[in-house]
């Protein structure tokens, strides 16, 4: 006998898992679909040229890759950004620019398997590409501000900063050369702190009065997004990078949600493909569960694939992140995991009659679970509790009215109507 085990780091997801999933993925398409955005879906094997492109060098390490029976050297992709920019140059005559897109799927990454950290995983990504303005970096901004509030995940923080500013800062301390080695640094802050980031910088050649302006740098006061953008205003100027958030906040301002966003000098991401605008996001009563939602923009990436080098902007949900927070805020869309509304028994003598009630309630817009098995009406009660049906049709009158038993209090309801058994579960 095969022993029925999963490869670590994979896992299986179980129907009530599955429907939560689903119900979110539904939830998130909904508000894509709301800005304009259209699906797409991409090869999970890909060549591994095409992917090696810019991931970045951790990643470039973590990716499952292989030769196939065709002698083909091919890797599992680890990200959606990547396979979006090979989409694009391969699609391009048929596509419409600025290419609005949302891609939610699995992704694979070779790391170290921990609590909450797998191997196989889901991203919900959204991006726009053809376009480099701020109102195109204000829109997914927006989207995801809209998407969290829509799915009342708490008090969130969405924290933006612009990879050009860095840049800059560490020009002018004549360690522009550097600048791959300080992003990466700069982005495990929240993993390893400040000694453990100053450590890689000194190890990375960066004298101690350097890390020590680095340092500073990052750690600019956040009182408001205005506040901070001041303070770099009086640092840089009015620099284009300046001006790009100066723009972005002021559509902040007209949609009146300049609050849920902080300018933060210490958000870098750690992929080597953004060069512009970069952001996370945090639930505020939740900062365990890490960031829910990022991205940035990334003007170069087509141009591996290309001679035209088409500019992008994009984000990502981490879906098994949301599930996790929507769980802790003990939200209906988690909460509710049932297979269906109601259940129809099996009735031995009359089949036909558990078919054909099982018709009528799906007519009325009800999921039903009609019964199949031939265990005693007390195992079917069983069951319906064990899938997290609310209620089980149990007999039809003459009148044709039915009866139905409430799982969760024991207790019988007569002379319900279909429309009757809709209301009671739609509330």
């Amino acid at each position: 006998m095969i022993e029925p085990k999963v490869l670590k780091g994979f896992r299986d997801s179980l129907p009530q898992q599955e429907i939560v999933r689903q119900k979110l993925m539904a939830k998130v398409q909904g508000i894509f679909r709301s800005f304009g955005f259209v699906p797409i879906d991409t090869p999970a094997l890909e060549y591994t040229e095409v992917l090696l492109g810019k991931g970045g060098g951790e990643t470039d390490k973590q990716m499952f890759r292989f030769t196939d029976n065709g002698g083909r050297d091919v890797a599992l992709r680890f990200d959606l950004t990547v396979p979006l920019a090979r989409y694009v140059a391969a699609n391009y005559s048929t596509l419409s620019f600025p290419f609005k897109r949302y891609h939610i799927s699995k992704v694979w990454r070779g790391e170290k398997p921990q609590k909450g950290r797998y191997r196989e995983f889901w991203q919900c990504d959204f991006d726009m590409v053809g376009v480099d303005n701020a109102q195109s970096d204000f829109e997914i901004l927006l989207l995801i501000h809209t998407g969290l509030t829509q799915m009342n995940v708490g008090t969130f923080k969405v924290m933006v900063s612009h990879r050009g500013l860095l840049n800059r800062f560490l020009t002018a301390m004549g360690i522009g050369d550097k600048n791959a080695d300080v992003l990466r640094a700069i982005d495990k802050l929240g993993k390893i702190g400040r000694d453990g980031v100053c450590e890689i910088l000194r190890e990375d050649g960066l004298c101690d009065d350097a890390v020590a302006k680095l340092l500073d740098f990052i750690s600019l006061e956040k009182t408001s997004f205005e506040s901070t953008l001041e303070q770099l205003r009086a640092m840089f100027g009015d620099c284009p990078e300046i001006q790009r958030l100066s723009d972005i906040l002021t559509m902040m301002k007209a949609c009146g949600i300049e609050n849920d966003f902080v300018l933060d000098t210490s958000i870098t991401r750690g992929l080597d493909y953004y060069t512009g605008i970069v952001y996370e996001t945090v639930l505020v009563d939740m900062p365990q569960i890490g960031s829910i939602c990022s991205g940035g923009r990334y003007n170069n990436l087509t141009g591996l694939y290309m001679k035209e080098a088409l500019p992008g902007v994009g984000a990502c949900i981490g879906l098994d992140r949301l599930i996790a927070a929507l769980e802790e805020l003990g939200s209906p869309i988690v909460t509710d995991s049932a297979s269906a509304d109601v259940m129809v028994v099996s009735n031995k003598q009359d089949i036909a009659w558990s078919e054909s009630t099982a018709m009528k309630l799906r007519s009325a817009g009800l999921k039903v679970d009609s019964y199949v098995g031939e265990k005693g009406l007390g195992q079917q009660f069983a069951y319906a509790e064990k899938s997290g049906i609310p209620y089980v049709v149990t007999a039809q009158k003459d009148d044709g009215t039915y009866s139905v038993k409430e799982i969760a209090t024991r207790k019988m309801l007569e002379g319900l109507s279909a429309a009757d058994i809709a209301a009671l579960i739609n509330g």
